[in-house]
C-alpha cells in the first residue's frame, strides 16, 4: 500500500480512512505524513545502551501473531524481539492511547519539581474551561480519569462529541462548509455532568489533553519540548519521537505519540530501574510507588473498563493500569493493539505495536495481558 507513484485511488491513505483496515498498517508507521506533528527531541550522545541477551521464550512467535512488532527485556537486555510486514526496530509506530501514560510519567516529573500543583483546580492554569464540566475538577481528577463528565468515548461512533472531538484534533476530515476547530476552543462544548467529580474511573480521552494544556500553563513551555528535555531525553532514547498536534499546535497527548518499539522498552527500563539512569533520577521513584499503591480499586471497579478484565484486582493511577498484587503490572493500553507493560521486581518490560482492525476487543486485551504475565513469569523463573 503506498508504494507506487501515485498509489491508485483504492491504496491511498487519507484523514478519512487511516485508522480503518487495511490502511491502518501504513498510517500507523507513517502518521506524520497524514497529520501535522511536533518532535520530541532524544540526545544521542546519550542513548541508553540495550544488549541483546536471545532467550527462547515459549509461546512468543505465536503471540507476536499479527503484530507489527513485539519486545521483551528482562534486566535490561533484549531477550526477545520479532518485526512484521516492514516494520523494524527503526521505524516509528503510533501508541495510541499509551501516550496517555507517557503523559502520566511527564506529570509526575514536573510534580517533585514543584512545577504542578496536582491539588490545584484545572481553571487555576486553565481559566477558559471555567465555564465547562470541568468546573471544579483537580489535576489529580484529570490524572486519575475521574471526571464527572457526560462523554461517551465510543470508537466505532460515526457522530456525536468524539467526532467533533477527533475534528479539533485534526484526526478527522472536516467538511468544507463546516467551521474550523481546535482542541483548545474544542472544551466549551463539554458543559454536561454525569456526577460528581472524584467517584468512578470514567476514562474519556479529552482529560488528557486538557492535562497537556495545564502542563504547558504550568511549566510555560511547550509539551513536546517539556516530554524531550525531562523524558525522552533523559530516558536515552536512541531516536526522536513525535506528537501530532491540531491547527493550531496544541499536541494530542492522549494518543498521538509516535515511538519506535525499542525506545518505548527504554522508558519501560527507567520505570524498572525505579526511574533511576546513570545515578540521575529522572522520574520520581515516589511516584511510581504512588502508580502501584495508590489508585482506588473501588473506582476502578465500577468504572468503564472493569468488565474488560474480569477477576483480576485492579486499579487506574496518574494516567496507567496497574495489575494490583505482590508483584504489581504497570501498563499502558492503546486502542489497535498497543500496551506497554513493566514488571518492576522481575525487572520484565514487554512492548507490543500492533494495526488491529478493531479499535477494542475485551477478548485480545485479556490475552493481550495473560501473554505478558505468561512472559514475565518465564523471564523471572531464568
Amino acid at each position: 500500500m503506498m508504494d507506487r507513484f501515485p498509489p491508485p485511488a483504492e491504496e491511498q491513505v487519507t484523514l478519512a480512512n487511516w485508522r480503518t483496515a487495511p490502511f491502518n498498517r501504513w498510517a500507523f508507521r507513517h502518521v506524520r505524513e497524514l497529520i501535522p506533528s511536533a518532535d520530541i527531541a532524544n540526545d544521542p550522545a546519550s542513548v541508553r545502551p540495550l544488549p541483546e541477551a536471545p532467550v527462547s521464550v515459549p509461546g512468543f512467535e505465536a503471540m507476536a501473531e499479527g503484530c507489527d512488532a513485539l519486545l521483551a527485556l528482562h534486566r535490561g537486555s533484549v531477550v526477545a524481539e520479532r518485526y512484521a510486514d516492514g516494520m523494524t526496530a527503526a521505524t516509528p509506530h503510533i501508541l495510541m492511547s499509551v501516550s496517555k501514560s507517557m503523559l502520566g510519567l511527564l506529570a509526575g516529573i514536573l510534580a517533585e519539581a514543584g512545577r504542578l500543583d496536582l491539588k490545584a483546580p484545572v481553571s487555576r492554569y486553565v481559566p477558559e474551561i471555567a465555564d465547562t464540566v470541568y468546573r471544579g475538577a483537580t489535576v489529580r481528577h484529570l490524572l486519575d480519569m475521574r471526571v464527572g463528565i457526560l462523554f461517551d468515548e465510543d470508537y466505532l461512533a460515526t457522530s456525536g462529541p468524539i467526532i467533533a472531538y477527533r475534528q479539533a484534533s485534526g484526526w478527522n476530515p472536516v467538511d468544507p462548509d463546516e467551521p474550523l476547530s481546535d482542541l483548545r476552543s474544542f472544551y466549551a462544548q463539554l458543559t454536561e455532568p454525569d456526577g460528581e467529580h472524584g467517584q468512578r474511573f470514567h476514562y474519556v480521552s479529552p482529560n488528557t489533553d486538557l492535562l497537556a494544556w495545564v502542563i504547558e500553563r504550568a511549566a510555560g513551555e511547550r509539551y513536546a519540548d517539556l516530554m524531550g528535555s525531562l523524558l525522552w531525553a533523559p530516558a536515552g532514547a536512541e531516536r526522536p519521537a513525535y506528537i501530532t498536534v491540531d491547527r493550531l499546535g496544541a499536541p494530542r497527548a492522549a494518543g498521538g505519540m509516535c515511538v519506535t518499539a525499542r525506545d518505548l522498552a527504554r522508558i519501560g527500563q527507567l520505570i524498572v530501574e525505579d526511574g533511576r539512569r546513570d545515578g540521575r533520577q529522572v522520574l520520581p521513584e515516589r511516584w511510581i510507588d504512588d502508580i502501584e499503591t495508590a489508585g482506588d480499586p473501588e473506582a476502578w471497579d465500577a468504572g468503564d473498563f472493569a468488565p474488560f478484565f474480569p477477576g483480576r484486582a485492579m486499579h487506574y493511577r496518574s494516567q496507567c493500569y496497574v495489575l494490583r498484587g505482590d508483584r504489581p503490572l504497570i501498563f499502558g493500553i492503546g486502542i489497535h493493539g498497543q500496551n506497554l507493560y513493566v514488571d518492576r521486581r522481575a525487572e520484565v518490560v514487554v512492548v507490543r505495536l500492533s494495526s488491529r482492525a478493531l479499535p477494542l476487543e475485551a477478548d485480545r486485551e485479556l490475552a493481550g495481558l495473560d501473554e505478558a504475565l505468561a512472559i514475565r513469569d518465564f523471564l523471572a523463573g531464568t
